[in-house]
């Protein structure tokens, strides 16, 4: 959503908005959490193997690259708390 667009919402759209918000932040949490579990069981049974082959690793690079894309990916949710904060719906 745009900026603008916020701007127009009442504060009960925009509640329903930060309901969906926090919804999303929890999802995100528990995906990573999740994707660290993958990786430390991965590398736990890379390391139990007798034969350390890296091939092995490889595949654990996908979790890696999720995890980053979403702790970097730019915040399209900055908008929606800047526009909670000024209206004290906090």
């Amino acid at each position: 959503m745009d900026k603008k667009d916020l701007y127009n919402l009442t504060d009960e759209e925009l509640l329903v908005e930060k309901k969906k918000l926090k919804k999303t932040k929890v999802f995100y949490a528990a995906a990573i959490g999740f994707m660290v579990g993958i990786l430390i069981f991965g590398f736990v049974s890379w390391m139990l193997l007798s034969e350390k082959r890296f091939g092995f690793l490889i595949p654990m690079l996908i979790p890696v690259i999720f995890i980053y894309r979403m702790l970097k990916a730019p915040n399209k949710n900055k908008d929606l708390e800047d526009v909670l904060k000024e209206r004290k719906l906090d």
